[in-house]
């Protein structure tokens, strides 16, 4: 499969996900400005992608006349949230010193680990599922993507259910919708529809329910940044998944690369949560669906307490909260 961001030689491609699933388009960025809107408006978006990003967006840097240090620092600060996109910043910042070629060569390096590291966390986070789920067909719930489109290749939550169902052990999966953008709809339906695996669409107040009507078996995220007690910063709604998993006793499981642990954030009370723009929430499909003069809380993100986590996975493995 094509990766969702990767270097063509003298430009970014991506898989533009703004266009998903309606058009399935590849765009060329040529510039930092490019990239940086790109990010935003999240054309390119999921934390590992992101940090792919930021280390393709230093080698745009160092190909423009310009400071490459402070054009990094403004791909870095694109999106607050997830710690990937400064993390592929300074690590591809570091071999600035060596030149643009080093540059490129450690950016490439991260593509290309991106998508085995990826692998091997949602390798072991399958086994987590199947040692805390009978070993049968399993109905699993995703929230917001994170799959292939979310990293270079691959996936991190949806990974997992690559692995199960090669197994024949995924019965079908139950995709939240992810308002207000739809990113379970629009992205992680699609890459499922496109692996043949079965899946219900269900809008997002009605996972509870579906938990209490014993529909689900477990429920699997990604993450966008994990602080280093364990507490996880996920798409908006996560932290709601986890408190009715743990009523439920439902598995609540989180896979994603050791890329995404911030070691110098000791709890989720520090992470800098996104807010995003008003007009996401009083609109939808360019129609108005609020009253002139709403007020909006917009946050893309809310913070999940490790003590609600049934494992956090990374390549390193599982790790579990009791």
């Amino acid at each position: 499969m094509r990766r969702t961001i990767d270097w063509t030689g003298d430009a970014v491609t991506i898989i533009d996900q703004t266009a998903l699933p309606a058009e399935y388009r590849l765009l060329e960025l040529r510039t930092v400005g490019e990239l940086v809107d790109a990010i935003q408006r999240l054309a390119v978006r999921g934390a590992p992608a992101l940090g792919a990003a930021g280390a393709l967006g230093v080698v745009l840097a160092t190909r423009a006349e310009g400071d490459v240090e402070a054009e990094a620092k403004r791909v870095a600060r694109a999106r607050p949230t997830a710690v990937n996109l400064s993390w592929g910043v300074s690590r591809a910042l570091a071999k600035l010193p060596e030149g643009p070629e080093a540059v490129l060569a450690e950016a490439l390096e991260i593509l290309d680990e991106d998508e085995r590291i990826n692998h091997e966390a949602s390798r072991l986070a399958a086994e987590v599922v199947l040692e805390h789920c009978e070993r049968r067909p399993l109905r699993l719930l995703s929230h917001c993507n994170a799959g292939r489109l979310a990293t270079v290749g691959w996936g991190s939550a949806l990974g997992v259910v690559w692995h199960l169902h090669a197994r024949g052990l995924v019965e079908s999966v139950l995709v939240d919708e992810t308002r207000p953008l739809l990113q379970g709809a629009r992205l992680t339906a699609w890459e499922l529809a496109e692996a043949g695996v079965p899946y219900r669409i269900s809008p997002d107040g009605a996972a509870a329910a579906a938990m209490a009507r014993g529909l689900v078996d477990c429920v699997l995220v990604g993450a966008d940044r994990i602080a280093a007690n364990g507490d996880v910063a996920n798409k908006i709604g996560t932290y709601g998944l986890a408190i009715a998993a743990r009523h439920h006793g439902v598995p609540f499981v989180v896979v994603a690369p050791s890329s995404t642990v911030d070691n110098t954030m000791p709890d989720g009370a520090g992470i800098v949560i996104e807010e995003r723009d008003p007009g996401e929430v009083l609109s939808f499909g360019g129609t108005k669906v609020a009253p002139d003069g709403a007020e909006v809380f917009n946050p893309a993100f809310d913070v999940t307490p490790f003590e609600l986590v049934t494992a956090v996975v990374t390549e390193h493995g599982p790790r579990s909260a009791g």
